[in-house]
């Protein structure tokens, strides 16, 4: 991993004034795990999709999970936030994916997809279709976690103090 790709991240993270978080299928119930620790962090952040999502603005992030960078749901979203002057965030096996051409900062995470192919060849794993891409991202999603915490002077007390009590 390109550990100096994270810095833009977390730049977009702090600055963003709202955080639209996405992701299609086990990337995104990863993502949306990411989004709840934001959330705990004090951070304006939603989910896309989710009825209390407000509308985009100029300054805001989507952050997107996609280990493929070509589900075309996420494309057409991407697409249509660039429009709109939203800052675009991507985690990523596949740094030319469609995706990432849109992306204002992106990460690359390693993994294994049949749907990312590494000097035209697809690489294999043991693990079925795109496990160790969000396996990966539940990790570096905490440490992302974990880094804007010390940057933000936030603790995991802090943090407690907004989780949800009606559960």
């Amino acid at each position: 991993m390109e550990e100096e790709s994270f810095g833009p991240l977390l730049d977009h993270i702090m600055a963003a004034g709202h955080i639209f978080t996405a992701g299609a299928g086990r990337s995104g119930i990863a993502m949306r795990a990411f989004t709840n620790r934001l959330m705990h962090l004090g951070l304006s952040v939603s989910a896309v999709g989710e009825i209390t999502s407000p509308h985009t603005a100029p300054g805001d992030l989507l952050l997107i999970g996609s280990g493929s960078g070509e589900t075309e749901s996420l494309v057409a979203m991407a697409r249509k936030a660039k429009k709109n002057g939203v800052q675009i965030a991507l985690v990523t096996m596949d740094d030319q994916s469609t995706l990432a051409g849109l992306a204002d900062s992106v990460v690359v995470l390693p993994g294994v997809s049949p749907k990312v192919r590494h000097h035209g060849t697809a690489i294999s794993s043991f693990q079925p279709m795109g496990n160790a891409f969000e396996q990966m991202c539940f990790l570096v999603y905490d440490a992302v976690v974990m880094e804007l915490m010390e940057k933000m002077g936030e603790t995991s007390d802090s943090m407690f103090a907004r989780h949800a009590d009606l559960e």
